[in-house]
């Protein structure tokens, strides 16, 4: 591994067990996210995998996009002969786009499977999370916070009252605003 990583100026005389090597968590190329160490592997949270899943949905969808640019961009063979060539390397573009779409629905799968199973133990589902209509509301246990997280909290619900009360009186403006309009154009008839 360090025969092939570039080596430092003054270095090329060591020999290679001296050399030093880039550790496992290193990223491998620029604008890749490092590995975390092997015995972090079994430790990954459930939000860094809902992370990585989101990320893998946005290149699915990227990827589709790409598949349905390429799909526009053939034309239909309507008796004018195109270049073989050209329709030999769509049709490889789009092989490529299709078997890189599998692995990340697989990628997405095994995600989704994996984060099942590290959350199974919580005691809340879905379907207690949000109530559906018509259900009575059950009341959710709150964990004390600090205060600074209490005081933000209550400057936000005053800043959401006011804003509230805000739209309440322009919606009420706009109301006689609309009725006086309404009987103006009734007075013209």
């Amino acid at each position: 591994m360090a025969a092939s990583l570039p080596q430092k100026p003054g270095m090329a005389g060591m020999p290679p067990q001296q050399q030093p090597h880039l550790p496992p968590s290193a990223p491998s190329g620029p604008g890749q996210q490092p590995m975390p160490p092997q015995g972090a592997l079994r430790e990954i949270s459930p939000v860094f995998l809902c992370r990585i899943g989101q990320e893998t949905v946005q290149d699915i969808v990227t990827r589709t996009m790409e598949i349905f640019q390429i799909t526009r961009a053939t034309q239909l063979p309507n008796g004018v002969t195109q270049s073989q060539a050209m329709y030999q390397d769509r049709f490889g573009k789009l092989q490529e786009h299709l078997r890189q779409l599998a692995l990340l629905f697989r990628k997405l799968r095994l995600l989704y499977e994996r984060c099942v199973e590290m959350t199974s133990d919580l005691q809340e589902g879905p379907a207690e999370l949000l109530p559906y209509v018509g259900e009575e509301l059950v009341s959710v246990k709150v964990e004390p916070c600090s205060p600074a997280v209490n005081q933000e909290r209550k400057e936000v619900l005053e800043k959401v009252r006011q804003k509230n009360q805000e739209m309440k009186v322009l919606m009420d403006q706009m109301r006689n605003l609309l009725w006086d309009v309404n009987a103006m154009l009734t007075l013209r008839k």
